[in-house]
């Protein structure tokens, strides 16, 4: 396939691909500058108008996949926030006056280690979630280049 394809068609793919660590600079980058560079070649060139299909379907499902595990995450908070200042973990239930600061942590009765799993859990995956955007975008930014078609695992195809 390499050799149907023009250097600007590998080169516009691969910009595409790349062009989603805009949004380590531009708030929504990664949906806007590939968007923009697609649908404004799509119609030339069947190589730029499949690899940024490709792109903003991944870019597209990370960002679900990301808002999904912060919605898991919320009954974790929502139920340990009630109890934050209720049973005496902090000891605020002593406090008289304020000469008399006495801040005790009970270790029987410390409401923090319900929540810690979940919580980090749901943050391991958030940050592996920005590991596999990364790595599978340095991929396919190397690989369109070279002339190969890419496909990202674990997307969804909203564009089609």
């Amino acid at each position: 396939m390499t050799n149907t394809l023009s250097k600007h068609e590998r080169n516009l793919s691969s910009l595409i691909h790349a062009s989603t660590f805009s949004k380590f600079f531009i708030p929504f980058g990664n949906f806007i500058i590939p968007l923009v560079l697609w649908t404004a070649n799509k119609k030339e060139y069947a190589f730029v108008d499949y690899n940024g299909k490709q792109a903003l379907n991944f870019q597209i499902s990370i960002l679900l996949y990301s808002i999904l595990l912060g919605i898991l995450s919320i009954p974790f908070f929502i139920g340990f926030f009630p109890d934050l200042f209720h049973g005496g973990s902090f000891g605020f239930d002593r406090l008289s006056n304020f000469n008399n600061l006495n801040i005790h942590f009970d270790s029987d009765n410390f409401s923090f280690g319900r929540w810690w799993l979940p919580v980090g859990i749901t943050g391991l995956l958030q940050g592996a979630l920005v590991v596999v955007n990364v790595v599978y975008t340095v991929l396919a930014t190397i690989r369109t280049n070279e002339g190969q078609q890419f496909k990202y695992p674990i997307t969804i195809q909203f564009v089609k």
